[in-house]
């Protein structure tokens, strides 16, 4: 069976960063984990796409100003299955970000549901908006 998938083969390539080496030696591909930024008046939130992944598999380490997200997807083929195409590759996920002194770096949580990671940065107290009073003169 032959399929022709340029398109996603592509999107693969452009995500795919490189190889990095497991705890036995071997070699798997390292993908940058899709992301989104949102931002509200008390947080930054990220979302990160990382298929195969689960929160016993994901790593977040915050290192000077730099947080690191690592993960490792599980493969799986259900059973009594065979592949005969696949378009997800296989491999780990590896992403960084620089963050700002803007970012309470002790309320940082994160969360993994269904491959998809949501962190959640808090914004320092002094870098919320606040209202300022005015007082007659």
């Amino acid at each position: 069976m032959t399929m022709q998938t340029s398109a996603n083969q592509e999107l693969q390539e452009e995500q795919e960063q490189g190889l990095g080496a497991t705890d036995n030696g071997t070699q798997r591909r390292v993908f940058a984990p899709r992301s989104d930024v949102y931002e509200t008046d008390e947080a930054i939130v990220v979302i990160a796409e990382m298929p195969g992944a689960d929160e016993a598999s994901v790593n977040i380490t915050l290192e000077k100003n730099v947080l690191t997200i690592n993960g490792q997807a599980k493969n799986s083929v259900p059973e009594g299955y065979r592949l005969a195409l696949g378009e997800y590759g296989s491999g780990d996920y590896e992403r960084r970000f620089a963050l700002s002194q803007a970012v309470d770096r002790d309320g940082i949580t994160a969360s993994v549901k269904n491959g998809i990671l949501t962190l959640t940065l808090p914004k320092a107290r002094e870098a919320q908006p606040r209202s300022i009073e005015v007082k007659a003169g």
